[in-house]
């Protein structure tokens, strides 16, 4: 008995002294709830008291003190739906959050002209501005962009889609109000040579222009000539696609003093009489991709002037051969990477390789897709380009295990390999087994006689090496240079922050959803072999790095 009241008495005692510590507890939480960051001497008292529990139940809120420009500094470490949630936490988050946001993508459809005053009055330090409608919807027109240039007159990169409804006029407007305008992407726009000559002319500190699919200008011949304006001294990137005018933008490029990138794709036309016109003038450009271009042997030789160039894109341009290569390995020593997608023409071959790997000892990187070079110049190039690091053979009939053991042999420095669409087999991985000590990825795709157990022994064998391999059924080779990687590393925007908290401003879940069908269906073609292999391989932005 006397133990058993013993027991109830302490139990008693526990129950009084819990219940004092809730209670003071319950008075502390009451008084943060007023006053967070406040404390008293009686605060501290009861603090003490409740030895460390309050910080366990979060009464001291230490974020409220952190200042405006601290806070901001962590936002900008958030993903676009973390900021988004943070800016409804409370009135100042909220503030904070729109103020330090720099970049913004807006569904560019005609409705967004009422919110467009709420919107940039939140998002008030916009620098970075992507306007995109979806092709069945009608876009913002020329009142929008005007009052959009008015409100954001800092923007510095901007990028159109399928604003369809933009004229002249507009454009010309827009350019007048942003003359700090450094990057213009426009693509599936309407507005014509005046609207363009206009930021051209305004804009004396744009830098880097891509076009793609212009549809204001419909008859070349009859056009105003475009460019290069008050931007001559400043551009630096040109990169045109899919235009059935772009002879119209001729001079601009020949205008273009500092030009060190050239970029086009898929353009009618005879191009090999500007080529030779930029002779002269093109001491600065260090990078020209081509692709489904009409440009023959003749363009390359007057490339083969461009004596600081470094990289150079030749895709699907069947007119060419080894004539105009041997032309460019002369006499560009400087050469780093080269790209060929030969289109199975049988064009370029060995004699265009083996001038390669004589004239531009400092090749970095190699790229050949429906070219059928032999052990030959395979020999060669490994022998002389010592500081190779990173080759592509796609689609080579001709590539088979003499060649990789070749490569094996005598690839020193090769740190990425990919094969794809070749007859090689197991004996070839063997062979890489036992050569390129530098050798850290081998990527194997769609070599039929290449097994399991081939990739599984390579793997044993060098434990270094990451094996990737895909022994699907061998394809006609489609992949194309332009396509995702290229156009990140030229004109486009770097990653815009998705959705924002806003509804007018929020994109189209349509597009979204569109976009990621057709690219599960492969019908966007970034994800094509040359991009992907770009994209992974390529440590940058060429023309960044020569800004």
């Amino acid at each position: 008995m006397g133990q058993s009241a013993s027991s109830a008495a302490v139990a008693s005692r526990r129950e009084r002294e819990q219940g004092h510590r809730s209670a003071n507890a319950s008075k502390a939480r009451s008084a943060a709830s007023v006053s967070p960051m406040a404390s008293s001497s009686a605060g501290e008292h009861d603090s003490e008291n409740l030895s460390g529990e309050a910080a366990t139940d979060g009464i001291t809120d230490y974020i409220s003190d952190l200042p405006n420009e601290c806070l901001a500094s962590v936002f900008q470490f958030l993903g676009s739906a973390d900021r988004n949630r943070c800016s409804l936490v409370c009135r100042r988050w909220l503030q904070i959050e729109g103020q330090s946001r720099n970049r913004l993508s807006l569904n560019a459809e005609s409705d967004l002209l009422p919110a467009i005053p709420s919107l940039f009055s939140r998002f008030d330090s916009v620098t970075k501005l992507a306007l995109k409608c979806d092709r069945r919807s009608v876009s913002i027109r020329d009142d929008a962009l005007v009052l959009i240039s008015q409100r954001c007159p800092n923007l510095t990169r901007l990028k159109l889609r399928a604003c369809r409804e933009l004229t002249d006029a507009g454009m010309e407007a827009f350019a007048r109000n942003c003359k700090g305008l450094k990057k213009l992407s426009c693509g599936s726009c309407t507005f014509g040579s005046k609207g363009m000559n206009a930021v051209l002319d305004n804009c004396a500190a744009l830098e880097e222009l891509s076009v793609k699919r212009l549809r204001g200008i419909t008859d070349a011949a009859a056009a105003e000539p475009i460019g290069p304006g008050a931007a001559a001294a400043s551009l630096r990137t040109v990169c045109l696609k899919e235009l059935y005018n772009g002879q119209c933008f001729g001079t601009l490029i020949l205008g273009a003093k500092n030009l060190k990138t050239l970029k086009l794709f898929r353009c009618s036309g005879d191009w090999d009489r500007l080529f030779q016109l930029m002779a002269d003038r093109a001491a600065n450009i260090v990078e020209v991709h081509l692709e489904r271009l009409q440009i023959s042997d003749v363009g390359l030789q007057a490339i083969a002037n461009y004596s600081s160039l470094e990289i150079l894109h030749l895709v699907k341009t069947p007119e060419c051969s080894d004539i105009g290569l041997v032309a460019i390995a002369d006499r560009c020593k400087l050469l780093r990477k080269l790209h060929i997608d030969g289109w199975k023409a049988n064009r370029i071959g060995d004699e265009g390789l083996i001038a390669v790997a004589k004239g531009c000892p400092n090749l970095l990187e190699l790229v050949l897709i429906g070219v059928n070079p032999t052990k030959a110049s395979l020999e060669m190039l490994a022998s002389n380009c010592q500081n190779l690091e990173r080759l592509a053979l796609c689609g080579s009939d001709s590539v088979g295990d003499p060649e990789i053991s070749c490569i094996a042999a005598k690839c020193v420095a090769l740190k990425k390999l990919c094969i794809k669409s070749c007859p090689v087999s197991d004996h070839g991985m063997e062979a890489l087994a036992s050569g390129c000590p530098n050798l850290v990825k081998v990527k194997v795709k769609k070599c039929k006689l290449v097994t399991p157990d081939g990739g599984d022994w390579l793997r044993r064998t060098r434990g270094s090496i990451a094996v990737n391999l895909d022994t699907g059924e061998a394809e006609l080779q489609e992949a194309s240079a332009s396509d995702g990687g290229v156009q990140e590393n030229g004109i486009e925007f770097p990653p815009i922050p998705a959705q924002i908290a806003a509804g007018a401003a929020a994109a189209s879940g349509s597009t979204a959803r569109s976009s990621s069908f057709k690219s599960r269906l492969g019908l966007l073609s970034g994800r094509s072999l040359v991009a992907s292999t770009l994209r992974r391989w390529s440590g940058g932005s060429t023309s960044a790095r020569h800004g």
